[in-house]
């Protein structure tokens, strides 16, 4: 099971390569707000664990493990930013938000999420309705 931090890792090379086809070094360092050195680190010990396949100067590919885990992981990011928007969050927290909770979720509470997320979405009154009870506490304080 990777680490939080070879989460990050993964999904971002996961998202690089669904964009441009390739992820490099210096993006994905770029990216993560880290030096080169950590991204080469990093990928070593996740070539080593099989999550891709790097290959010094000639760039990396995710193995189908690193693939499978990579669109797990951005599925989590992406409904995690859903619910946030669902329950009334301010967009401009929503990013930091769930970089803050995203790897402290177990995958049954991730389920539960996509459980109340679809609840909500199936029928928008129940959104109206959360959020007239959101003005109502924000009126109350």
């Amino acid at each position: 099971m990777p680490t939080p931090s070879m989460e990050d890792y993964i999904e971002q090379i996961y998202i690089l390569i669904e964009q441009k086809g390739y992820a490099r070094v210096s993006d994905i360092a770029e990216n993560l707000s880290v030096h080169p050195s950590s991204v080469t680190k990093m990928v070593q010990k996740l070539d080593k664990d099989k999550y891709l396949v790097y290959e010094k100067y000639r760039g990396l590919s995710l193995t189908p493990k690193g693939k499978k885990i990579g669109q797990r992981l951005v599925y989590r990011h992406e409904l995690l930013e859903q619910f946030l928007r669902v329950i009334g969050v301010k967009e401009e927290l929503i990013y930091e938000d769930v970089e803050g909770i995203e790897h402290h979720l177990s995958w049954d509470s991730i389920d539960r999420i996509v459980d109340l997320v679809q609840f909500f979405e199936e029928d928008e009154t129940r959104i109206d309705e959360l959020k007239k009870i959101q003005q109502r506490n924000i009126e109350q304080q």
